[in-house]
């Protein structure tokens, strides 16, 4: 097994910081495992993430070196907690070979104690090929697969620049269900020039062919995308303002009637069928991040510490055969800090938060007038000590959140 430098790096115990969790320590609390793999075939041009094309190749045996030991400083980093969920995100994961899967999980179990219901979630494009793959990464210990569809009609995939076809991305949802106990896909709606009703017709035969899950997100315009540049052009339009909120209500209509509700902002599933994954992210709970450009949550010696590594696949790369790891960010959060993103967080969940975890991070205790005039407004409700935002609230959870943090 590889060993690395348990270094801190800025990240020390800081004497007012207090626990995130309510009656409990970080160690009692869900933990997950990211694995960010950052290549794709090609670069869509609405993504902002952290994804690169290698017309070259690249040489995985190097690279999965890399995330074992960076996997072994991270388990330095939060010895002993028991791992809940692991994501394999990206970037493309189904363009990682079935064995490279496999070693990564076998190395995380040796690394934690991994849960024996730990679910296990790797993203995935509908291409033919890596469809083929999916029996092998059920054999690695995948249970859950999500697949990038985006829309169920080849002109729109062209628009976005997606590689597969509409019947491609079918099949691979035929053979994910065949493979996977828990399957999730996701859709863009509000494209340019897509009417309301045409959103209607999709999503209604999409969610005919869900399984229990499914993610829908509304296009947004990422700063330094393609897409932006011709947003900017006035080359490319999308709905916004009541158009936007159409589409919304529309989404939340169709979900809730077919039982899949939202249980966060872009995400819908049958109850019990959500992602613990991402509820881990949004719950506020401790997380380690391994690959380019991964972040992480992890509380070390009563302080929760913000950590990054470099997003370059090379210059981490470089990092990790040199240190171990790719760190370039371990520092402190505040206990204000880490109120302000549990409010940022917890509010995009339908089960919002709980206002005394709230209170036990920072001591902050929300101004009652202004509670009253929110829910006045139909953007709030409270429900004993949880605080959630309506369907109205989170068309406008950006204002909302800073109401609430002023």
């Amino acid at each position: 097994m590889l060993k690395t430098s348990t270094s801190r790096a800025a990240c020390s115990p800081a004497a007012d910081d207090r626990p995130l969790g309510r009656g409990g320590t970080a160690e009692q609390e869900p933990f997950g495992v990211y694995v960010h793999w950052p290549f794709c075939l090609a670069k869509c041009p609405y993504c902002d993430f952290n994804s690169h094309v290698r017309h070259g190749g690249i040489d995985e045996g190097k690279f999965l070196a890399a995330y074992l030991a960076e996997l072994n400083h991270f388990a330095s980093l939060a010895p002993g907690r028991r791992v809940s969920s692991i994501f394999f995100g990206g970037g493309t994961p189904s363009l990682m070979g079935a064995n490279t899967v496999a070693a990564i999980l076998e190395t995380i179990a040796t690394l934690w104690p991994v849960a024996a219901d730990a679910e296990i979630t790797l993203e995935a494009n509908p291409t033919s090929v890596e469809a083929e793959r999916f029996a092998g990464y059920r054999a690695a210990g995948v249970n859950r697969v999500s697949l990038g569809v985006q829309a169920l009609d080849d002109a729109s995939l062209k628009a976005l620049g997606r590689m597969h076809t509409s019947e491609e991305a079918l099949a691979a949802l035929q053979i994910a269900k065949r493979h996977f106990e828990r399957v999730s896909f996701d859709l863009i709606y509000a494209r340019q020039g897509q009417a309301l009703q045409a959103w209607r017709e999709e999503l209604t035969r999409a969610l005919g062919l869900a399984h229990d899950h499914l993610s829908l997100y509304q296009l947004t315009i990422e700063p330094g995308t393609p897409f932006a540049a011709r947003h900017a052009a006035g080359t490319l339009t999308i709905p916004s303002g009541k158009r936007a909120r159409a589409f919304y209500r529309l989404t939340q209509e169709l979900c809730d009637a077919a039982g899949l509700p939202a249980y966060e902002v872009s995400n819908h599933a049958r109850p019990g069928a959500e992602s613990r994954h991402n509820l881990l992210y949004w719950r506020g709970y401790d997380y380690a991040g391994v690959g380019p450009g991964a972040h992480s949550r992890i509380t070390r010696d009563g302080t929760k510490c913000a950590l990054a590594v470099r997003k370059s696949p090379e210059a981490w790369l470089e990092a990790v055969e040199t240190a171990s790891h790719g760190l370039e960010q371990d520092e402190a959060l505040s206990a204000q800090e880490q109120a302000d993103e549990y409010l940022l967080m917890g509010l995009r969940l339908a089960e919002g938060i709980d206002v005394k975890r709230l209170q036990a991070i920072d001591g902050r205790v929300l101004e009652e007038k202004r509670l009253q005039e929110l829910e006045g407004q139909g953007l709030l409700r409270r429900r004993e000590d949880r605080l959630q935002a309506t369907e109205a609230g989170r068309l406008v959870l950006d204002r909302l959140i800073l109401e609430l943090a002023a």
